[in-house]
């Protein structure tokens, strides 16, 4: 089997309503859809996204730029490609746009492997698991009043969810106390709470938050700063009991291993686009997993949870409901975990339909 082209989409998702974090203002997602053509009946499916479409065509340019490097090629030797893609993005550096290209294109390649073996990634890999507990990321932002809070995560735990995450970074963190507090009060105690600042805080906010967030039992503080401060990130590690988690804006085993050894965060989030594909984002978990860390996949839910049945150190699967119109199988959940897929390759399909809908 050879590589024989690369096809490419724009896409563009309103929402309906805008969104806020504590750096963010979303009132849409844009992205690049990813098909990588074969000469056999089988092709490769991924995806890129960012905020704001405007920024898209530098990610359809980076791929471009790598099509010639892999046409031609088997697509079925993963690792082999990948040395190739690395190879290539030396002069222009393996953080950034380059690791997007290089994202997508290894990540439809093993689509097609599973595809062309009839079996899913996971199961390619040797499944861990069919099933893995999510939480409802959909929600709870800082751009929403308490009552709205309230209300929505209500909804969310009639929906099945028994994890659940909201956003703080506030200017004022008395307001972030009230608001989890609110939340927490309506949820119970036996449902699980994350808190995300989406790198909006200071080292001092940070630890001053964390440690009036500690009454509350959560699972983990997220991003609580920049992430490129892994010191920082490692000293509100050390002053909190709470678990820290990130790495979603992390590129590579390399950036990763820079974490771990700074001891920047208790829990890994590798994020598929920034991380560099199916083939870094196992290398990183399985990183992870020989100094006992956990790790949590970022947005990307159909996708992702191949990666999730095929490692035994996943903690939970983000549900992030932005994307899931434009597939054509939809996510099962029973009892709060949702189920891994067996289905050939990633597991998740396009739907034209909804190709053209969001192309337009």
């Amino acid at each position: 089997m050879k590589i024989t082209a690369i096809h490419t989409q724009t896409i563009e998702i309103p929402f309906e309503k805008p969104i806020g974090t504590s750096i963010h203002n979303i009132t849409g997602v844009a992205g690049l859809l990813v098909w990588v053509k074969t000469d056999e009946d089988v092709e490769g499916e991924s995806y890129l996204w960012v905020i704001g479409k405007h920024k898209v065509p530098v990610l359809e340019a980076m791929i471009k730029a790598l099509e010639p490097i892999i046409i031609n090629k088997n697509p079925l030797d993963t690792e082999a490609l990948y040395v190739d893609m690395w190879k290539e993005i030396n002069f222009l550096g393996h953080k950034g746009v380059t690791i997007f290209g290089l994202a997508a294109i290894d990540w439809a390649c093993w689509d097609i492997k599973g595809k062309y073996y009839g079996i899913s990634v996971s199961g390619l890999l040797g499944r861990a698991r069919d099933r893995i507990p999510a939480y409802a990321s959909g929600g709870l932002w800082t751009s929403m009043s308490i009552e709205d809070l309230q209300t929505q995560a209500t909804s969310f735990v009639e929906e099945g969810f028994k994890a659940i995450k909201m956003r703080v970074g506030l200017p004022d963190s008395g307001m972030d106390l009230e608001r989890v507090s609110a939340v927490r009060e309506t949820i119970g105690p036996s449902v699980d709470l994350m808190v995300d600042a989406n790198q909006g805080l200071t080292v001092n906010q940070a630890i001053k938050l964390g440690r009036g967030l500690e009454q509350f039992n959560l699972v983990w503080f997220e991003e609580p700063v920049q992430a490129y401060d892994l010191a920082g990130s490692a000293m509100v590690a050390a002053e909190l009991d709470t678990p820290i988690a990130s790495g979603e804006t992390e590129y590579t085993r390399y950036g990763f291993q820079d974490m771990i050894e700074r001891r920047a965060a208790d829990i890994l989030m590798p994020d598929l686009e920034r991380v560099g594909g199916v083939s870094e984002w196992l290398k990183v978990a399985n990183m992870a997993a020989a100094v006992d860390i956990p790790v949590s996949p970022h947005i990307f839910t159909e996708h992702s949870l191949q990666l999730c049945g095929s490692v035994s150190n996943v903690n939970y699967a983000e549900h992030m409901p932005w994307f899931v119109e434009l597939f054509q199988e939809k996510i099962e959940m029973i009892d709060g975990d949702i189920l891994i897929p067996d289905r050939p390759g990633m597991g998740f399909s396009f739907d034209p339909e909804a190709v053209r809908r969001f192309s337009s």
